[in-house]
């Protein structure tokens, strides 16, 4: 089919520099030193292949033992795992390997908790290993999530993230909204939302959202077997304007309080909404924190 291959060594599914890498995975997060130490070539250099600077000269096996205690000592329930679906591979290269090195690429994930932030570490690691022929690691190359390091490093610093409000006309557009539904006029209650708006709660499947108009049919359909008696705050709702992302929101905590036409059953369900605004004051997403489950038992 390709006119034009050429091959460059073999690559192995089972190898014993496979065996090799993996020890070294598992005694790093282990915070076994000597078990690494034993594995780690003395010329050893460890390097973060995310890194763009050219100068970067790597990290030694001195340094690379202090980090492996490190994450041992500031990290719980640490644990690298092969990914799921796929293994690693031991690649013998013929060109340009006059020393007979093999290099072991694997995929893995990694997980744990930092100690200190409460950061949650849950993402796929891939790491090249190249390992000479006395068996022992020369070279380790990882590539990784870092924006999950940021914020572990963020994490041990104080800063605001905008201005949160009790009082404002975001707010006031909430409780017109939900007064609107207390009395059964959907028209009204809807034309807060902008006409693309969405709509999801704890009763929906995680990622599914409902548009405008189901959201409206939905709710003048509950009125004909409900009667509202009354949408009461809790506390009092709060307006958010973050400066991470710029976003403008409204949580608020209500008791819907819902009698059955049928025969007269009273039921309160406990709801956190939180409205998404744009710009010009107008929602664009309801999440509700809420379930009907008690409306449907008989």
């Amino acid at each position: 089919m390709y006119s034009q291959t050429k091959k460059n060594g073999t690559i192995y599914l089972e190898h014993p520099a496979i065996t090799i890498a993996e020890q070294a995975q598992q005694a790093f997060i282990k915070g076994d030193t000597t078990k690494l130490k034993s594995l780690l070539a003395e010329n050893f250099k460890a390097y973060n292949g995310m890194n763009a600077n050219p100068d970067n000269e790597g990290t030694d096996k001195k340094t690379f033992l202090r980090q492996s205690s490190f994450w041992k000592n500031n990290a719980s329930y640490l644990s690298i795992e092969r990914y799921p679906g796929a293994y690693p591979d031991a690649l013998e290269y013929k060109k340009d390997n006059k020393d007979d090195k093999i290099w072991v690429q694997t995929w893995d994930m990694l997980k744990g908790v930092h100690n200190a932030t409460g950061v949650k570490l849950n993402m796929p690691l891939h790491r090249l290993f190249v390992i000479n022929k006395d068996n022992k690691i020369e070279t380790i190359i990882t590539y990784d999530d870092g924006a999950v390091f940021q914020t572990l490093r963020a994490g041990f610093s104080t800063r605001t993230n905008g201005k949160l409000y009790d009082q404002h006309e975001n707010i006031n557009t909430v409780r017109k909204m939900v007064a609107s539904l207390e009395h059964g006029d959907a028209d009204k209650a809807f034309s807060y939302f902008t006409e693309d708006a969405t709509f999801s709660n704890l009763d929906m499947p995680n990622g599914e959202t409902k548009n405008l108009e189901e959201e409206k049919e939905d709710f003048l359909m509950m009125l004909t077997n409900w009667d509202i008696e009354s949408i009461d705050v809790r506390g009092y709702p709060d307006y958010l304007e973050y400066e991470i992302g710029n976003g403008k929101v409204v949580q608020s905590w209500w008791d819907f309080r819902v009698k059955r036409k049928s025969d007269g059953k009273k039921i309160n369900i406990p709801v956190l909404l939180i409205h998404d605004f744009n710009d010009e004051g107008k929602i664009i997403n309801e999440t509700g924190y809420y379930t009907v489950a008690a409306m449907m038992e008989k």
